[in-house]
This record gives C-alpha cells, structure tokens and sequence, in this order.
C-alpha cells in the first residue's frame, strides 16, 4: 500500500475536515448508490420463478487495484418468495439480521439471498485491473455467507467450517477460486452471461424432527456462466443449505420458506456502489473539497455504455422437468434452456441518488443518465457537460450547504492540493487455506495436488474429489441410494454436456468476454466423469527473482 507524503489518515466519520488548509485528508464513504433498473414480472410471477439470465458488461472499472474500494457492477439478488407472511419474523432470534429493527416485522429481505456477481470487493486477496466473477449467498440471515465450494464471501482467509458449507463443485472443466473468477485480456465492455437456475438434482425430503433433520426441497439453485471459452453449469446450492436454519434455532415457522422451496423472486438488479475512498482537503478560502478514485465506464461514440442486456425469467419448463426426468431415468436432457419456459423482461430505470459522507451528492445527473435503449438493453448515457468526459464518472466535489456538489477539475483550488494525491494500492493478501481434516479428507480426495497460475498473480491448490466426496456433501447424513442417484446424475452430465455449446440463449448484440484460461482443466485419466477440481489453498504467486 502506497500513501503519498502529503497525505494524513482521516477519522472516517461523517464529514469530517481535513485538519487544515492544504492538508489532504484520506477517509471512507466516498461514495454510494445503486445505479440500477427495474425488470417488468410476468403475468405469472409464480411460474417464471425457477430461473433468471442476464447478460452484464465486463470492463475494467478503475485503473489499479486499490485499497477499501468495492463496488459491484450490475447484478440481481434472488430472495425467496414470502409474500403470503406480512407479520411473521423469518429471521430468528439469535441471528445477525434480526438485530436490524427497520427489516421488520419479517424480515423477508435478509432472510435469504442469492447475490453475487461481477465485481471489485474490499476484502479480495488478489486483486488485477479487471472485475472478478464470485458466487455469493446469505442462507441464515447473514450469520455467514457462501461464495465458493469451501469458502465464505472473502471474509476469512480460512475454508468455512464443514457444517456451514453450501456449495457443491458441478463443473469438471472449470476451477472456482475462493478470491473470484479473473478475465482474460483487457476486456472493454464485452459481456458475461450467467443465469441461476433452480434444478433437481436430489428429491425433497419429509424431514425427521427428533434427529433435527428439516424438511428440505429440491431446489438447487445452479450457476450457469457463457462466456467466449467457457460455458455451462458451474456449481449449485446444496437444498439443505437453505432448510436447515429451522432445525438449527428450532422454529419450525420457516420450514419450507427458503430457496430450497420458494419461489425465486428477482425484481430487477444494479451496480452496488459500496466502499470508495474520498480524498479531502479545505481551500484557504475555506471552502471543503473531494476526489474520489477515477470510475471509467465502456462508452461508445454516442456516448453509451451498455451495461445488461436480455433479461430472461424461466418457469421449470426450461430446464428444471428435463433435468428431473432424466434423474428418473427418462429421456436425456441437453442442458439447454427451452425457450417454451423462458419470459424475457422489459426494462425500467430512473436517475440515481448519491450520497458522499452521509451528504447528498448534485449535478452527477448532468454527466450520464440512466438509460434503457431501443434494443432493450440496460445502460448509461453521457450528456454534454464539462465536469467530466464522456465515460467517467465526476471525481470532484465541493461541499455547498450540505451537498456534495460535482465540479470540474478545473474548479478545484491548487491549494487544496487534491490534483496531485493519490489513494493507497492494495497489497496481496493471506493465502487462502483448508484443513486436512474432517470434509477435507473424509472420504477425502482421489489425486494428489495440482496447481494453476492465474491472472491476478495468484496460484490455486486443487485436488480432485469424486462428486459425492467433495467437502461441502459431508456433512449430511444422506442414505447410500440418494448418493448414488446423485453421482449417477452428474457422470451423465459430465458425458454429454460440453463447455463450447450455448445453455443459456445467445447475447443478441456484443462480444463475450473470455475467463482465465488457467482456470480451465481437463479431467486426470480415470476421472474424465464423475470427479471435479475441489480448490484447497489460494496464494500470492513467488515474485520473479531479480537477475
């Protein structure tokens, strides 16, 4: 981390000063906002609530990796549909959410979430000039979140324990590091494509309460990505990563109301603006000024930024009753989603609020709008304005009674001597470790270690486990014949479904953007299917030794 000399560590309160004039001040809250869009619901919500695909925009946000930043670029939750509860707490007492008054009475929102997505978060390890790809879930009311086959949502360089792993390893092609998924290249706005489909791959289960097993469905929300390299299933929720809350507060009230069950509601989506830096200085003449990292978004020639397109709902006509007949030993199933169950969204949005140190932030709406255009595809425009070009975000700001005003450089003072402050770089983090014990090595895995370089300057451990021997299965008390059903399900898939065929429809204008290729790998011979690559460790690659 770097901090230039003319810099001072700020108190990160509320609109605190700088200590005097001239004197640049680092603090946090720079900036925050959803710069989101709305998706229409189907005549049925009910039955196109088994899926959603969408197409988001990869690029590289920010120039260098940079400490405390994190924002996400545009994503979807999915939460579970309890809409028929108006009084009732999902959330327990004893969890994290409930302590949250202004979620109540039910705090539906936080009770379970599928989120994620593309991004740059303030807790990767391993950070490069490109967003990452990461898997997220809050299945107990943000006690704990899942973001990976063995880890949590960057928020522990250690593997999470073994009875709070939620995601199974589908993919026999494709390694999923617990710091994210790196790009390839430079990419400049081309698309990744990925869907969460809610799929069969085990039957529901009555439950046993006197041994504290809960009712549990069949739903297994799986992660399809397509992208130019790579695509297909990559992982799925385990069901029981949703159910078992009941069990484990006991409070039966939320037994087959999580995602397990539920309907998947997803109402629109938006690129989270979380934790940005903010530089402050004061004027001689008193006045108070900001800067805040340089936001580059994609722009064309016509100043637009296409950042989502075809936003698609699917009923379980589209995957799900093909995937559960050929379970039940019916007909084979291609993977591909069927257009007879897919309901494509129209789109809405309006002008974004800001806010910088708690104060409302002006005039940004007079640099770029947001936008729906004629092909239906969500974005930003770039308006004629002299704050800041076309594709960037306004840097500066004059506090004016309150409100953070957004200016040109040119009308920031010299002596406040912003012009020339930089903010900290993040350095590597910890390795990312797992134990050998427990879920690791009980049954344990089928191959000695391998490893990958990767883009972002990390190497990644792998091993491979037989599917029904990976870690995150463990845990549950699963009778021989549903493990070999199960096992038996995924070395069909891994036969006949390929990782160069379309799942998902087609993006309908752009590129694809293209993943690491050293996250891709091929099956030891042996283990061509039924066997995936379970990462155990993630580390900052050796430097070069100087010659």
């Amino acid at each position: 981390m770097r901090i230039p000399a003319t810099i001072v560590i700020g108190i990160a309160c509320l609109g605190a000063p700088a200590q005097a004039p001239g004197q640049v001040a680092l603090h946090s809250q720079g900036l925050h906002g959803y710069i989101g869009f709305t998706a229409d619901q189907p005549p049925d919500r009910a039955e196109y609530s088994a899926g959603i695909s969408f197409y988001s925009a990869v690029w590289p946000l920010i120039d260098e990796p940079l400490a405390d930043f994190q924002i996400g670029l545009a994503s979807t939750w999915i939460l579970p549909d309890n809409a028929d509860n108006t009084d009732t707490p999902l959330a327990p007492e004893g969890t994290l959410a409930r302590q949250w008054p202004e979620r109540g009475p039910t705090w539906s929102s936080v009770f379970q979430t599928v989120e994620g997505g593309l991004g740059y978060w303030a807790r990767n390890h391993f950070r490069y000039g490109s967003p990452k790809f990461s898997m997220n879930a809050t299945p107990q009311c943000y006690d704990y979140e899942v973001g990976s086959p063995g880890w949590s949502f960057f928020y522990s360089n250690e593997a999470l324990p073994d009875d709070r792993l939620g995601i199974a390893q589908l993919s026999n092609r494709l390694l999923i590091p617990p710091d994210g998924l790196p790009f390839e290249g430079e990419p400049d706005g081309q698309f990744l494509g990925y869907a969460w489909m809610a799929l069969p791959f085990t039957g529901p289960t009555a439950g046993d309460t006197p041994t504290g097993n809960p009712p549990t469905g069949d739903q297994s929300w799986t992660c399809f990505l397509n992208t130019a390299n790579f695509k297909g299933p990559i992982a799925f929720y385990i069901p029981e990563t949703w159910s078992k809350i009941g069990a484990l507060f006991n409070y039966p009230f939320v037994h087959g109301r999580g995602l397990d069950t539920r309907p998947g509601v997803a109402g629109g989506g938006a690129m989270e603006i979380n934790t940005v830096p903010r530089l402050e200085a004061r004027a001689n003449d008193g006045a108070t000024y900001t800067k805040i990292p340089a936001l580059r978004f994609p722009v064309d020639e016509n100043g637009e930024a296409r950042l989502v397109q075809d936003v698609t709902y699917y009923s379980k006509a589209a995957l799900y009753d093909a995937l559960k007949a050929w379970r039940d030993e019916g007909a084979a199933c291609s993977g591909r989603f069927d257009p007879a169950g897919a309901w494509r969204c129209e789109l809405t949005t309006q002008t974004t609020q800001y806010e910088q140190a708690g104060s409302p932030v002006a005039a940004v709406e007079s640099v770029f709008d947001t936008r729906v255009f004629n092909d239906g595809a969500w974005g930003l425009k770039w308006l004629d304005s002299d704050i800041a070009p076309a594709g960037h975000f306004p840097r500066y700001f004059k506090e004016v009674d309150g409100t953070r005003v957004a200016i040109p450089e040119a009308e920031v003072p010299a002596d406040t001597g912003l012009a020339d402050a930089a903010f900290p770089t993040a350095a590597p983090g910890d390795p990312y470790t797992s134990p050998r014990e427990g879920a690791w090595a009980e049954p344990g895995p089928a191959s000695p270690a391998f490893t990958a370089d990767l883009l972002d300057g990390s190497v990644v451990t792998y091993r491979w486990y037989r599917f029904v021997d990976q870690p995150s299965l463990q845990q549950y008390d699963w009778d021989e014949q549903k493990k070999a059903s199960l096992q038996a399900l995924v070395e069909k898939l891994h036969a006949s479904w390929p990782i160069d065929r379309d799942y998902m429809a087609p993006l309908r204008t752009g590129g694809l953007v293209a993943l690491d290729p050293a996250l891709l790998v091929t099956p030891p011979p042996g283990m061509e299917v039924g066997f995936v690559p379970i990462v155990t460790g993630q580390r900052a690659r050796p430097a070069d030794p100087v010659r």
